[in-house]
């Protein structure tokens, strides 16, 4: 589950580099031709739109519990999805729990394109010592697995929404700020910033004008790659006790409270689970479509 560094993605800056507005706008229909990751965006949307409008497309309250109606079966009568260990219908609490899921999966890879395009860009720019502080640093975080970096750092901040996002953001920092330094050291050789450069541009407008519009693309096609790592991390550590906590829907925390069901009513206790891998494969097919309408053959 480690988040592994694409060498194709480094490789598209230069390609992006030096390409007219019709670069972007043939990106986009190329991306409109893909069936796959079209498909995977209209989910994607459909999910969000759960996640926005969940509370009132839940047929029921997600929260009501009934000691009377636990762990029924699907296709139970009023209970399509069947019902959970304390009896509360299993669709509400999915359909409302995609808000709390998407917030955590995707929020932390936000944060993290923030922090970690700003810190791979000013070393790839800069170069030199600079350069060497900022990338050293990075990688002591590569000596840790992402899962077990995770664990480690909510463990040490504890249990809470709060301290999940930001050990998840620390986690994705450092992949991000290596494909944002490589990218962008591929750019600064480039003739026009060279151009730029000896006009008497200062740094700032050379990166403002000339790198970003460069590098900004193949980061955040890296980025959505992590969004179903990210999802998948933050579901173990709410399973582990170390994210959401109960009685809020979260798919991660809502396997962990139906493990126990497990042999009972398999099929209720593997929906979030299901949920779960379902979104991730989304986002990653999503991700594939955005890498593969980039690509320029030459």
């Amino acid at each position: 589950m480690s988040a592994v560094l694409n060498p194709k993605i480094a490789a598209l800056a230069v390609k992006a580099a030096e390409k007219s507005p019709g670069y972007w706008r043939s990106v986009w229909q190329r991306l409109l031709r893909d069936k796959v990751a079209m498909g995977a965006a209209v989910i994607i949307l459909g999910l969000v739109i759960l996640a926005i409008f969940g509370q009132a497309l839940a047929p029921s309250d997600p929260y009501q519990s009934s000691m009377l109606s636990r762990l029924k079966p699907l296709g139970s009568p009023g209970y399509p999805l069947g019902t959970d260990e304390l009896g509360r219908d299993l669709l509400s609490r999915l359909i409302v729990g995609t808000r709390l899921s998407l917030f955590m999966g995707i929020t932390p890879v936000v944060m993290a394109f923030v922090i970690g395009s700003f810190l791979g860009i000013v070393a790839g720019y800069s170069g030199g010592w600079l350069n060497s502080i900022i990338m050293r640093t990075i990688d002591v975080f590569y000596a840790f697995p992402s899962v077990l970096l995770a664990i480690a750092l909510s463990g040490a901040l504890g249990a809470g929404i709060g301290n999940s996002l930001l050990s998840l953001t620390m986690v994705f920092i450092p992949p991000i700020a290596r494909v944002a330094e490589s990218v962008t050291t591929q750019v600064r050789s480039r003739d026009f910033v060279e151009a730029a450069r000896a006009s008497g541009a200062n740094a700032w407008a050379i990166v403002r004008v000339h790198v970003l519009g460069n590098v900004l693309g193949p980061i955040f096609v890296y980025a959505t790659s992590l969004i179903s790592v990210s999802m998948i991390l933050a579901s173990g550590l709410s399973f582990l006790g170390l994210g959401v906590k109960p009685p809020e829907p979260e798919w991660g925390l809502m396997l962990n409270t139906l493990r126990t069901a497990i042999y009972t009513q398999p099929w209720v206790a593997a929906l979030p689970g299901v949920m779960i891998f379902f979104t991730s494969v989304t986002f990653n097919l999503l991700s594939d479509g955005l890498r593969s309408a980039m690509e320029i053959k030459q």
